[in-house]
């Protein structure tokens, strides 16, 4: 009986498989672009987010960091998310203690090359930002960028300096919208 089962079963895949998208009348490009990128989790209102602690990793290692950022978000066809901040600021930690819950982490991955960028006291790797015509007068400051290169959130660069006051689901409809654009 289990036999007869999973030869149905497997009849059953077969078939379905033949089934294309152009066979059931979808061309399969156009499915996904209609589709667009998953959205992000929906977290639990009573999530508590806990500040993270020592994000930022040393202010030489920056700009290797952002070219290596820029070389997988190529090779997986990902974006690249650049989280200007600093250990000591204390809307950073909390979004990067948002960017570590795991459902989160898992979305982020999906979707983004992250790379931290310290600033220092907002005086160091300024330069990395103004490439893209942003000028970081507040952290965190967060640029999603193509893997050409191209800056997608212009308009709201520095809205995440105040990231103590959003709510995390808030901070990740921002960054849905943002990656939505490219």
């Amino acid at each position: 009986m289990l036999t007869r089962k999973l030869g149905v079963l497997t009849s059953l895949v077969l078939g379905l498989s033949a089934l294309t998208p152009v066979a059931i009348g979808l061309s399969s490009t156009s499915a996904l672009a209609e589709q667009g990128p998953p959205a992000p989790p929906v977290l639990d209102k009573g999530v508590q987010i806990t500040p993270a602690k020592d994000v930022y990793p040393d202010i030489a290692l920056a700009k290797t960091q952002v070219e290596e950022a820029f070389a997988t978000a190529a090779r997986t066809k990902r974006k690249v998310l650049i989280d200007f901040g600093g250990n000591w600021c204390p809307d950073c930690r909390m979004l990067a203690g948002v960017f570590e819950q795991p459902e989160v982490a898992q979305w982020l991955e999906s979707q983004f090359v992250v790379v931290p960028v310290n600033v220092g006291r907002i005086d160091k790797n300024l330069d990395i930002a103004k490439q893209y015509g942003v000028t970081i007068h507040e952290v965190p400051t967060v640029l999603i960028v193509t893997p050409g290169r191209t800056l997608l959130n212009a308009d709201g660069a520095n809205t995440l300096g105040n990231a103590r006051a959003m709510s995390p689901q808030a901070v990740l409809d921002l960054l849905d919208k943002w990656n939505r654009r490219g």
